[in-house]
């Protein structure tokens, strides 16, 4: 089936992501199916995606492409896609798309919106693993553009390419992750980010507060238009390699009283 024509949407799980992805999809014309076990965040439902539409200022006939389940049975039947948004726990991944494999076709594309969980491993134990493809949205999936989508051992070109059009067509930046490993690219980066601000803090080179200043003050602002590989092309490479060469330096010189940046904070394992 075309990502041109309308299809039919599951989505698992009904919080935060969920209602979002939701969202998202109903608004570009696709019927969505939510499956949420827990009868108060089901009955919340209709009032949370009528809040997205107020602030957006959309049509509310949208929301009535938007259909909440109490059974994943009922909620995946039928489905050409499916986009599970359940809590961050890999047996209970795996448990869901088990069940989900039973009751659609072998060409629904099933998609694991996990934020660090490698889908290789949620979809491990599925017959037709080259349809399993990690979809990382970030919350609020419906205001925040970018979707990782993540390609894991076993996924098909096709279902990637497929995956990103049918993003984009629903207004989302899709980007190819080549490498399904542990938090992708964007949480990889954040986190990089998290551990040096920590080192810095418990250093007592500044407060928190100084950080979160130094951030949303400085170069925050600006990486919000020009990403780290821009920003080093613009400024130049031998700056670049200027900045931490000299810090190594001085660190060297004062025989390990300041550690560097570069010996305090360590990268996360690729494997």
């Amino acid at each position: 089936m075309s990502e041109h024509t309308q299809q039919k949407i599951g989505v698992v799980g009904g919080d935060l992501i969920g209602h979002g992805i939701a969202y998202l999809f109903a608004a570009v014309g696709h019927h969505v199916n939510v499956f949420e076990p827990f009868s108060d965040m089901r009955n919340s439902l209709p009032q949370r995606l009528l809040a997205i539409v107020e602030l957006l200022g959309d049509d509310p006939q949208l929301l009535t492409r938007i259909a909440a389940h109490d059974s994943l049975d009922s909620a995946m039947r039928g489905a050409d896609w499916v986009f599970e948004a359940a809590p961050e726990k890999l047996p209970l991944k795996q448990e869901i798309f088990a069940a989900i494999e039973k009751l659609v076709a072998p060409s629904t594309i099933l998609a694991s919106n996990s934020s660090a969980i490698p889908s290789t491993e949620i979809g491990r134990h599925l017959a037709h693993r080259e349809r399993m493809v990690g979809t990382h949205f970030w919350n609020p999936p419906h205001l925040v553009p970018l979707v990782e989508v993540i390609q894991n051992e076993k996924t098909s070109g096709e279902v990637v390419e497929r995956t990103m059009q049918m993003l984009r067509r629903a207004g989302k930046v899709p980007v190819h992750v080549r490498r399904d490993i542990p938090g992708f690219v964007g949480n990889r980066l954040q986190h990089a980010m998290k551990r040096e601000a920590i080192t810095l803090v418990a250093a007592g080179v500044c407060d928190a507060e100084t950080v979160d200043v130094v951030v949303r003050e400085g170069f925050g602002a600006r990486t919000a238009v020009l990403g780290p590989m821009e920003q080093s092309d613009l400024v130049g490479l031998d700056l670049q390699l200027m900045s931490p060469k000299c810090c190594m330096a001085i660190s060297t010189a004062r025989q390990g009283r300041t550690r560097s940046c570069a010996t305090r904070s360590r990268p996360a394992s690729l494997a």
